[in-house]
């Protein structure tokens, strides 16, 4: 399978299964999309008929780009087959039963009231709770226990807001830092937080022991005032920009990254990206809004068209920012042509409710954090372990090839079939699809290595 497209006046042709991205002159890009339908007499024919009276473009040129078309389709680096599919299933049980990552839900409540939040401010459609000292100790244990020989572990303080709970956070840092060594292991945290409660205490803590911090702003301060306020309506952006800014020059501006939501309120994000430019933010993300059908913040076809307009646009951005020496990373857009995941991943997707889980405050396990408060997904708990296989398994089972809707999907092996929680809240099984973030990815992805392209070929147009 290839897939071809033209932007940013690059020509780019895609195999993707064997990872081959080819930037190409127009006659190859022709020449690839006639390949497989027409024979190699018909194609330079209709060529020569084409480029007739181009003295740059000879039936000699023609016939060498057909030969090096050929080379690279013998080569394995165009219209490769799909191998993959028999060792779908085969992948995850090397890993059965081997945890790498938990995100501690440490503070079911926060003190903002978003009202496009996917956790109901919280609580998850459940109850405002807190995790204790031991409760979140035995997570880690149950993280080291479970982890098999891997180790390096990942644990995510989230919430609602950890800042909350922020001596939970702290004492459960140390005791992993007390006990890591003995059991042959490191421990990497994240903390993921609104910025309400950073101050001094904070910032230190995190520079010392997070190896990333994720800030949620929206952007412009009247996009971020509209959903992210507090209980009486106020909005956070002039309290909490400001900490933000204080908390990136500590770290150096690295090691974090702003996370943003764009929604039918803000489909011209770019402009969002471009304030938090000018705030002095580098590393940055927005992430569409996901939400039950009928939100007023829900995305429409309307907003679509506006929202690739925006992936486009952001793209030359990056790129006319890294010719003025002011480079800045957008998190969709990280993708390293020359490597890349392994298939693994390419097949497999995060790990949710295998590798990854999700812990509440009282000590349940879910798939990742977006199933928690959905009954039927509790995994078991921390004290007994996994005892709902019969999810788990449907978890494991859970891969791009058990999605038939991405059999023909160009972008199959860069999105692993897609976000599982989202498919099951837009389709009601996690081996759905939610077309309308599909729509979406395929075009980030497009954007995305436009971008690499340009940088690997050194292009200062």
């Amino acid at each position: 399978m290839i897939h071809q497209y033209q932007l940013g006046g690059y020509h780019i042709v895609l195999d993707i299964c064997s990872g081959a991205v080819h930037a190409v002159d127009e006659v190859a890009y022709e020449i690839i999309a006639r390949f497989q339908q027409e024979d190699r007499q018909t194609i330079l024919r209709a060529l020569e008929e084409k480029y007739r009276g181009q003295e740059d473009i000879t039936p000699k040129d023609l016939a060498e780009c057909y030969d090096q078309v050929e080379q690279l389709k013998a080569s394995g680096k165009l219209f490769s087959p799909d191998t993959f599919a028999p060792m779908a299933g085969k992948l995850k049980e090397k890993t059965a039963g081997v945890v790498k990552a938990l995100c501690l839900h440490i503070a079911h409540t926060c003190n903002l009231n978003c009202s496009y939040c996917f956790a109901s401010q919280g609580k998850y459609h459940g109850d405002r709770a807190i995790m204790s000292y031991e409760v979140g100790k035995q997570a880690l244990d149950f993280l080291i226990a479970h982890s098999g020989s891997r180790r390096n572990l990942e644990v995510d303080f989230f919430g609602g807001e950890p800042l909350m709970n922020f001596q939970v956070v702290k004492d459960l840092v140390a005791y992993a830092r007390s006990i890591e060594k003995q059991h042959n292991k490191n421990f990497r945290f994240t903390l993921t937080t609104n910025g309400v409660l950073i101050d001094d205490d904070v910032i230190d803590f995190a520079n010392r022991e997070m190896s990333n911090v994720v800030l949620s702003l929206d952007g412009r301060k009247e996009v971020h005032d509209r959903y992210r306020v507090d209980y009486a309506g106020n909005g956070s952006w002039e309290k909490i920009v400001p900490k933000f800014q204080k908390l990136v020059e500590a770290r150096g501006g690295k090691d974090y990254y702003m996370r943003g939501t764009f929604t039918h309120a803000n489909p011209d994000f770019l402009a969002d990206i471009r304030q938090m430019l000018d705030l002095g933010f580098t590393e940055l993300s927005m992430e569409p809004v996901v939400c039950a059908a009928g939100d007023p913040s829900e995305l429409t076809e309307e907003d679509k068209e506006i929202v690739f307009r925006q992936y486009e646009e952001l793209a030359e951005l990056m790129l006319q920012r890294d010719k003025e020496g002011r480079p800045f990373t957008f998190y969709h857009y990280m993708i390293d042509l020359s490597g890349g995941p392994c298939i693994y991943k390419r097949i497999s997707g995060c790990g949710s409710g295998t590798e990854y889980m999700a812990v509440t405050p009282w000590g349940d396990l879910y798939p990742c954090h977006q199933f928690v408060g959905e009954e039927r997904f509790k995994l078991g708990d921390i004290w007994t372990g996994v005892t709902n296989h019969a999810i788990q398994e449907e978890f494991a089972s859970c891969n791009v090839y058990a999605r038939p809707e991405c059999a023909d999907c160009w972008a199959k092996l860069y999105c692993s079939g897609g976000c599982a929680a989202n498919a099951y809240h837009a389709t009601g099984s996690i081996k759905g699809i939610y077309s309308y973030g599909c729509e979406l990815f395929r075009k980030r992805m497009e954007c995305a290595i436009m971008v690499a392209v340009a940088r690997a070929l050194g292009d200062n147009r």
